[in-house]
């Protein structure tokens, strides 16, 4: 109990130093701007790129594991879709965000501190590979089923170069693709740039997490949906079912990877959902309380997770 406790405390703490902080302080959320910007364009990255630079390039073309990974995450945004569909008078715009909001994960803010702090750095590999696949596909989803819908900002190629931007432009893709090609031809970057990267790399968990408590502190929860009564346990309890039971039936896949995508799996509703919903002003509201609530749930179920992990409760392959 007490090396369950040295894991969650700092994962979690980090989150609760954040929120206490921000209510202390009751800085104004633009204040946030700068910090967002160092975590998702500089420290990040920089965490992608040293971890895949350095990693066997056999390890980076695991397919079994990367289509099992995006094929339950899209049976979770269908199941939540349809839902939403049916209680939302078939309203398809506030449909797609509640399928985003179960199956769209924090996999690229609070995700690699999470997963690198309870697993080591060998988790880091099937972290960008859930991202990067991941997102590829939320980013192609949310676009395409909001033009379906009457949401559409722009033409038929605005869409469609607004998808292309959206996943080639990505500082996490970008950083993983470099990082991948360095790692492809054996390269190294110059020393000096090197301890820069490790350096940057170092401040990605600890800043990410703090952000995560400031975020929850500034955005307060007025009212709670009845939509959440399915979407909070889709996100925090079937989706990482799923996805346990689902590599365990393709089986023999490293136990750090079957751990990390049920992680993965198991956090609440990602913020770039709430950004998504302003963009197209749909179900804005609701979503804002799916993110605090989730995260706010996620500090017991992901604990009980890590839990059952170290112990040895989950065992890596449920059909060995």
């Amino acid at each position: 109990m007490y090396e369950i406790l040295t894991l969650i405390l700092p994962l979690f703490g980090l989150i609760v130093i954040g929120f206490v902080t921000a209510r202390l302080t009751k800085r104004p959320v633009e204040q946030m701007g700068w910090l967002n910007t160092f975590i998702i364009y500089i420290a990040l990255p920089a965490l992608f790129f040293k971890l895949l630079s350095k990693t066997p390039v056999e390890e980076l073309a695991s397919w079994s594991f990367i289509l099992t990974n995006i094929g339950v995450t899209f049976a979770v945004f269908l199941i939540a879709l349809f839902l939403g569909y049916v209680t939302s008078k078939r309203h398809l715009g506030n449909a797609t965000m509640q399928g985003l909001a179960a199956a769209y994960g924090n996999i690229g803010y609070m995700g690699p501190a999470l997963a690198i702090l309870a697993f080591g750095e060998k988790a880091a590999v099937p972290v960008a590979l859930i991202f990067c696949f991941e997102n590829v596909l939320h980013f192609a989803n949310a676009p395409a089923l909001m033009a379906l819908s009457g949401e559409r900002k722009g033409g038929i190629v605005t869409l469609i170069i607004g998808v292309i931007r959206s996943i080639v432009f990505h500082p996490f893709i970008i950083a993983t693709v470099i990082g991948v090609a360095f790692a492809i031809l054996g390269a190294a970057p110059p020393a000096p740039i090197e301890s820069l990267i490790a350096y940057l790399a170092q401040a990605a968990a600890p800043c990410a997490l703090f952000a995560m408590g400031v975020t929850l502190a500034l955005r307060p929860l007025n009212r709670v949906p009845l939509e959440l009564g399915y979407l909070v346990p889709i996100k925090l309890i079937v989706h990482p079912a799923l996805m346990y039971l689902a590599l365990s039936y393709v089986g023999s896949f490293d136990p750090i990877w079957v751990f990390t995508a049920v992680l993965m799996a198991a956090l609440p509703t990602a913020t770039n959902v709430f950004v998504i919903a302003q963009q197209y002003g749909v179900w804005v509201e609701r979503v804002s309380a799916t993110i605090l609530l989730t995260t706010i749930l996620s500090v017991f179920s992901v604990s009980a997770l890590l839990y059952s992990i170290k112990t040895g409760a989950l065992p890596p392959d449920m059909f060995p």
